[in-house]
């Protein structure tokens, strides 16, 4: 399997995307942004992680979903990725839950993230580094920003 990067998005949007040739039978193209959505929900299964993101852009990530209704943004929030023709690494920032052994949690997630991006894109993952940036303690309630009053 040949995979060649194309950039087919506008630079401005900074989507990247990953052509994977089919032969002659055509070619499957993969925006980064699927990759990187692969590896946050590889993520999310592995069970300690509390949240992806750290604390401003937990906070930031949380009113753009509030706005847009969506979960486009906020689906890879805390990941980023950089894909080249035939391999992709992987950037995490996770949230841990307390009383978990954090270099067990990390392999669990590598392992995690590795499987499903190999092989849901037949890209290799050539490194997978995560970031703890917070511990979630029992009782604590998620940070949530604070809104603003409406004018009528």
């Amino acid at each position: 399997m040949s995979t060649q990067r194309s950039e087919t998005a506008s630079p401005r949007a900074g989507a990247q995307h990953t052509t994977v040739e089919g032969g002659q039978r055509g070619r499957t193209t993969i925006a980064d942004t699927v990759v990187a959505k692969i590896a946050a929900m590889a993520t999310r299964e592995v069970t300690g992680v509390y949240a992806l993101g750290a604390g401003m852009s937990r906070a930031l990530g949380a009113v753009r979903e509030r706005l847009t209704g969506g979960g486009g943004a906020g689906s890879t929030q805390g990941v980023a990725v950089e894909v080249g023709e035939r391999q992709a690494a992987v950037d995490l920032n996770v949230i841990t839950e307390y009383g978990v052994s954090i270099p067990d949690l990390a392999a669990g997630i590598r392992r995690n993230v590795i499987d499903a991006v190999e092989n849901m894109c037949g890209l290799e993952v050539t490194e997978v580094n995560i970031s703890v940036d917070d511990l979630h303690l029992p009782g604590e309630e998620p940070e949530e920003p604070q809104q603003e009053a409406r004018v009528r």
